[in-house]
């Protein structure tokens, strides 16, 4: 889900402090990637590990033309984890795994700077 890639487009509406804490956004480690032939645009399966609390979570992340298949296990990712489930064809995607366009419109993970323990929340 893509609301925009247009880096001049006007910001969204302002939400209070709580509602943005109601966004749960963690770092995890991608350990498995496969890839997603039934997508309707080209996407990898992952499967990130989040740490103990949450386990690791299925995501559907149409990365391709950034992030080669073969290099994704071991990289973290930033990844919403509270909403619910969605199918997305035959898959079920557990969390919604962020990133950025490109100047192309092509997604950037959204990744830390240098490791961080698995689970980590955004603050």
């Amino acid at each position: 889900m893509h609301v925009t890639h247009d880096p001049v487009a006007s910001a969204s509406p302002t939400i209070d402090f709580n509602t943005f804490l109601a966004v749960d956004i963690r770092v995890g480690t991608i350990v498995d990637a496969k890839p997603f032939p039934e997508a309707r645009k080209p996407a990898w399966r992952l499967w990130i590990d989040f740490g103990p609390a949450i386990g690791v979570r299925k995501s559907s992340a149409q990365i391709t033309e950034n992030h080669p298949l073969e290099t994704l296990v071991g990289q973290q990712v930033a990844a919403v984890v509270n909403f619910p489930p969605r199918q997305i064809g035959p898959v079920v995607s557990e969390v919604l795994t962020l990133g950025f366009p490109d100047a192309d419109g092509k997604v950037v993970l959204m990744q830390p700077s240098k490791p961080v323990p698995n689970g980590g929340r955004l603050f």
